[in-house]
């Protein structure tokens, strides 16, 4: 994965910066596991666990916390 994709942590709205904080947890996700075919195979189990669930929505959080420090709180 040698795209550069992430450009800037700054985005217009808290809206744009929690789907770039999903967008940011997703392909950390896709970055530590490469391989589609066992991605899927695991899906099942962490789906359907709710300390998984639980972890997914504190990555989600701390780059949520980080983009919105990068944008100031956006503040104007």
């Amino acid at each position: 994965m040698a795209d550069t994709w992430l450009t800037t942590l700054h985005t217009d709205t808290p809206q744009e910066g929690f789907e770039l904080a999903i967008t940011l947890s997703r392909r950390g996700v896709k970055y530590t596991q490469p391989d589609a075919e066992v991605l899927h195979k695991l899906r099942p189990e962490y789906s359907t666990n709710a300390d998984s669930l639980i972890a997914a929505s504190q990555v989600v959080a701390l780059n949520f916390q980080t983009v919105a420090a990068a944008n100031n709180y956006w503040r104007k």
